[in-house]
């Protein structure tokens, strides 16, 4: 019935103990080339020797193995978790913004130990550049990242690596708050909140919103005085196209003369409607006169002509100078026209019915 309290009678139960010893510091880039580094200096984990892990493994430490880093000269700390135990004894290789952190140089006494720090739930940070603005889906960037570290502490600037280039970022707050001002960032939904960037200045949107009434209004000024935009012209006149063709040309013109058309009417137009050919050079010898158009307008070629009840009245004139009806070799009963045909026994002189004899 009480075999619980014989158990515990028998032998001791294994409480973890605290790991601490103290080592000396590097930064990873000074680490043996034959050990793989990957991009361990962008993220919160360390390098420990062997006789660490044979150490830690006797003293039941909790997984995950997180620790606690104290600087010697200036008593600052942090926290971090371990990557490898593949460090030289007596050492120990850390970020670059590690050491940064704790303010100390390669080869500064550290003191390192085991440490308990509850899941994280909530996560304020400072990017220290306006670049970090640069990313498009920053969650995602951080969702990415944050899987290289092990712990964040309050007041630390870590470095993150992304799309070739680097942006530090400084924990502003931690949430649960607990003495050692640090959470653990192991499998766990962690809110993340944005403070505005160091140097970021927020826009004047009353300004802004101004400048672009401003120009709203300029461009409907600008619409309101061009003919153009109203439809009061064509393309043709907006160019100027008869003023580049009335300009004459030195040489003079190759082809003159008048056109005939096959209504028997004379094809020359007004002066007010057209253009007077014997002033246009039409040569194609020499260098063509520039086209210069203003910006923002194509020219297509031709001047469009709207058509109006005259020029209908000519192309009738026109369609009446040819009638007439076409025969086919093999006709019809149904498709002979007898107004315009009379038949052969209509020709012939017709008998009277009754005849008169004196």
């Amino acid at each position: 019935m009480f075999s619980g309290f014989n158990s515990f009678g028998s032998g001791y139960v294994n409480i973890p103990q605290k790991y601490e010893d103290f080592f000396r510091c590097y930064p990873i880039a000074m680490m043996n080339d034959r050990i793989r580094k990957d991009d361990a200096n962008f993220g919160g984990k360390i390098f420990l020797p062997s006789s660490a892990l044979n150490k830690l493994s006797m003293l039941n430490v909790r997984y995950p193995m997180l620790f606690e880093l104290t600087a010697s000269e200036n008593g600052r700390v942090t926290h971090g978790g371990v990557l490898e135990f593949t460090a030289e004894e007596g050492r120990a290789y850390l970020p670059q913004w590690m050491l940064a952190t704790l303010g100390v140089q390669p080869g500064s006494l550290l003191k390192i130990g085991s440490v308990d720090l509850p899941l994280g739930k909530f996560v304020k940070i400072e990017p220290q550049s306006v670049d970090f603005l640069d990313i498009s889906d920053p969650k995602a960037v951080l969702e990415h990242v944050l899987r290289k570290f092990s712990t964040l502490t309050e007041n630390d600037v870590i470095e993150i690596s992304y799309n070739e280039k680097i942006y530090k970022i400084k924990i502003l707050e931690t949430k649960p708050e607990t003495d050692a001002k640090g959470i653990c960032v192991i499998e766990t939904d962690l809110v993340t909140d944005f403070a505005p960037p160091v140097g970021y200045v927020e826009p004047d949107y009353k300004a802004l919103q101004q400048k672009q009434q401003d120009e709203l209004a300029d461009r409907k000024k600008h619409q309101q005085i061009d003919p153009a935009a109203h439809g009061e012209g064509t393309m043709s006149k907006r160019i100027r196209y008869k003023g580049l063709l009335k300009e004459p040309n030195d040489a003079g013109s190759k082809f003159v003369g008048e056109g005939q058309k096959l209504s028997g009417k004379s094809s020359k137009k007004n002066d007010d409607k057209g253009l007077d050919t014997s002033k246009i050079d039409l040569s194609l010898d020499g260098e063509p006169a520039p086209l210069n158009l203003p910006d923002g307008q194509l020219f297509f070629g031709f001047p469009i002509v709207l058509p109006n009840a005259n020029d209908a009245s000519k192309e009738s004139d026109v369609q009446n100078t040819f009638h007439g009806k076409g025969q086919s070799l093999r006709k019809s009963n149904k498709r002979r026209d007898k107004g315009d045909h009379a038949s052969i026994k209509s020709k012939a002189p017709r008998s009277p019915e009754v005849i008169e004899i004196d």
